[in-house]
């Protein structure tokens, strides 16, 4: 479902890559020894162990997790600090909230759903300020507007943000 919605605004390589750390046996056989089907294999091994193997692996290698974004201040003791994150991995770190929500509510999935799940967790406060903003914006016009509206959204006014960011790097090298 990830794949589908990268590909759905143009967001190609992505669509392909996501995620492939969870075929790595570190993530693979936790997720399937620990597997339900209503909630992340990670949960279940957090219950079991105080911590999960598999998400401390799959989080500092996948860049849509916004926990992969997280860095020393270089303000004298301000300790560990967000990191504003690439609008390309802001809008794959939303089409992976959608296709999760989808995936743990199949029968009763809405659009308000990756909205109301977002709000009910802590995930806010450890996001660097632009990244939660731009975050907060897609879940509130999916749940407001719906998905085909989001998608177009996505397209036409961030993809090219996305690519204007390339160029600069690109000239800059």
């Amino acid at each position: 479902m990830v794949m589908k919605g990268c590909f759905s605004v143009g967001l190609y390589r992505q669509g392909i890559l996501h995620d492939l750390s969870k075929y790595m046996p570190s993530e693979f056989l936790v997720g399937a020894r620990y597997y339900q089907g209503t909630q992340s294999p990670n949960n279940a091994e957090r219950l079991e162990k105080g911590y999960s193997s598999a998400w401390l692996h799959h989080k500092g290698r996948n860049k849509h997790h916004y926990e992969y974004w997280t860095d020393y201040s270089v303000k004298r003791g301000a300790g560990i600090v967000p990191a504003k994150m690439p609008l390309r991995y802001v809008v794959e770190m939303f089409m992976d909230r959608v296709a999760a929500s989808k995936n743990y509510n199949k029968g009763s999935y809405t659009d308000d759903l990756p909205l109301r799940y977002y709000q009910s967790g802590s995930a806010a406060k450890y996001m660097h300020d632009d990244t939660r903003r731009l975050l907060e914006k897609l879940l509130k016009m999916l749940a407001q507007k719906g998905e085909k509206y989001t998608v177009r959204y996505i397209r036409r006014k961030i993809i090219p943000q996305i690519r204007a960011e390339e160029r600069c790097r690109q000239e800059q090298k």
